[in-house]
């Protein structure tokens, strides 16, 4: 029976290894995870869940200065998280895109979770 077992391993690693992104996604998506793991960057990004603001009312709805608020949006916008867009003098920011709300919603719940269940 255990060696059973042991070929059902072998198939499920050679599966998992067929399977596994290339390894520019995974570096991509590592950095990806990377640029949200910081706190205010991640405050930001939930803030941005309501919608397009400046910069003085994202430091209004998270606290910190502007600077330091403007160094970490830079930051996101160069990592493909947050976009901007100008009106007038005021630069607007907002999500990238839908996926960016999909993996902030998931985290969200998973920190929720339990864990350990199925």
């Amino acid at each position: 029976m255990e060696c059973n077992h042991e070929r059902e391993h072998e198939v499920a690693a050679a599966r998992a290894a067929k399977n596994l992104p290339a390894q520019n996604e995974i570096e991509r998506l590592a950095s990806q995870f990377k640029t949200i793991c910081e706190p205010s960057r991640l405050k930001i990004l939930f803030a941005l869940r309501e919608g397009e603001m400046c910069v003085y009312h994202i430091v209004e709805a998270v606290g910190g200065n502007q600077s330091a608020v403007s160094h970490q949006l830079r930051i996101l916008r160069d990592n493909r998280m947050i976009k901007s867009r100008r009106e007038g003098q005021n630069i607007l920011y907002s999500l990238a895109d839908a996926h960016v709300l999909a993996v902030l919603e998931l985290a969200l719940a998973h920190a929720g979770c339990e864990g350990g269940e199925e």
